[in-house]
């Protein structure tokens, strides 16, 4: 099997990544991820994915490189990650009561053949009308700073949500896993050994 590199350093792709128990190395992609001029959130999210594969892709001579992006917005507003307790409070009044899109890209570059998948996967979140001593009680306890939308629904975070409707869990938290089996496939990895 080629190599799979994983171009993040986000501990949650790479705590995802780990459940296909695959092998796998992580190298920093160093791309630029200021929005572009008329793009939108799921263009970005492409755009970035297949810029940090490509940009990892371009050091090796083979591997099979994995790029992904998130995007999160709300009333057309782009949702970053907030870096730190009082933007976080911001994103979390802003998203409370509305319906919040998460639109998660996957890109997946073979660095010897040169051949490219991507794939977007969008997760709709409908955050509770949460009161602002609960949310201010949750940034004390979760400190999700590193997390566009400011809520994990992994940990405490699902306590401010409604509902969540999309096509892959793992996609939330921000690596497509299904697409990315998928992708996998295509390029003939083997996910389970023979018994």
């Amino acid at each position: 099997m080629q190599p799979l590199i994983l171009a993040s350093t986000s501990r949650y792709r790479a705590e995802l990544l780990s459940r296909l128990r695959l092998p796998f190395e992580t190298r920093v992609p160093g791309v630029d991820e200021t929005p572009q001029s008329g793009e939108t959130p799921a263009q970005m999210a492409v755009r970035l994915a297949l810029a940090k594969a490509r940009a990892v892709a371009r050091q090796l001579a083979y591997g099979l490189i994995i790029g992904s992006d998130q995007v999160a917005h709300c009333d057309g507003q782009v949702l970053g990650k907030p870096g730190s307790r009082d933007p976080a409070l911001r994103q979390l009044k802003q998203m409370r009561g509305k319906v919040t899109y998460f639109d998660t890209a996957l890109a997946l570059v073979n660095a010897s053949s040169g051949r490219e998948q991507t794939a977007t996967v969008t997760t709709t979140v409908v955050m509770r009308d949460a009161s602002d001593a609960e949310l201010e009680a949750y940034l004390t306890a979760e400190q999700p700073y590193d997390c566009a939308g400011s809520a994990k629904s992994e940990g405490l975070g699902i306590a401010l949500m409604e509902s969540i409707a999309g096509d892959d869990p793992s996609a939330l938290i921000g690596l497509p896993l299904i697409a990315l089996v998928r992708m996998l496939r295509a390029e003939n990895v083997a996910l389970f050994a023979p018994a």
